[in-house]
């Protein structure tokens, strides 16, 4: 997987053919609006801080969105708002501004997002929701691939976003989902709660076992989880087999030898 590249359209109108292939395919028409516009002080806001739109057009500072709530288009100032790219990655998203998206209500804690620097293209840091914002540098070798950590690098951000979302690994806690990826909306009361079921808890170590009982004892769909357990899995440790797979998920992982690097583990940006 290559390493992540963004492109900018310089005609009236978005045109994602000029955007790099290693975002095609993700919301390279997204965008998010930075700050209430119009101000609360002139009128009611069209559209408030952290709300995601989609981009119709481009005219010189003025951007045609639509909105993904109510679908209606209007137009807002290309100041107010951020490209979004993978969903997590902010385009010139300022350190202050980062973390007052990242406080919005419909975050978590371990929401986070990647920004690239204001100051110089192809600069990252890392900001993530805790007990308060975090904020790491993301460095860059010569090869191009990347680290928080000399102890770890990532040939993209891809891989460095889903490793530790797998594990904190040094970073003040793991990574659950991107900013603003959640819903603010309060859950529909008329629904009622969700039922209780209760059920025997299932020892898959004595799986051998449950495979003699009859149909009185183990029901249809148990024994049909059994069969297809056995079918996947053949001998395999359940336990081992997530390990496995947690392996598969970033592949481009790099343990780099303590003395390859200086020891800056886990550098904060400022």
């Amino acid at each position: 997987m290559g390493n992540v590249m963004r492109g900018m359209s310089t005609e009236s109108k978005v045109n994602t053919e000029n955007l790099d292939a290693s975002l095609k395919g993700t919301e390279e028409d997204m965008v998010v609006v930075l700050q209430d516009y119009p101000s609360p002080e002139i009128s009611e806001p069209i559209y408030r801080m952290g709300e995601k739109l989609k981009v119709v057009a481009q005219e010189a500072n003025w951007w045609r969105v639509r909105s993904l709530q109510t679908g209606k288009e209007n137009y807002i100032p290309g100041s107010h708002i951020a490209r979004v790219y993978h969903g997590w990655l902010f385009e010139g998203v300022e350190r202050q501004k980062a973390e007052e998206l990242l406080l919005l209500p419909v975050n978590r804690v371990g929401s986070f997002l990647v920004r690239e620097s204001t100051r110089e293209r192809g600069l990252y840091s890392l900001s993530v929701r805790h007990r308060s914002i975090k904020h790491y540098r993301i460095f860059r070798l010569d090869n191009s691939w990347y680290y928080i950590s000399p102890r770890l690098t990532f040939q993209c951000l891809e891989d460095m976003i889903n490793h530790y979302s797998d594990s904190a690994d040094g970073l003040c806690c793991v990574l659950t989902s991107p900013c603003l990826s959640g819903t603010s909306q309060p859950p529909d009361a008329s629904l009622g709660a969700p039922p209780v079921v209760m059920r025997r808890n299932f020892d898959w170590k004595k799986v051998d076992r449950y495979k003699s009982c009859n149909d009185n004892v183990v029901s249809y769909g148990v024994r049909n989880s059994i069969a297809a357990y056995l079918s996947f899995a053949g001998d395999q440790d359940p336990s081992r087999m997530k390990s496995d797979n947690r392996k598969k998920k970033s592949k481009s992982l790099y343990v780099v030898p303590e003395h390859g690097l200086p020891n800056t583990d886990y550098d904060e940006d400022f």
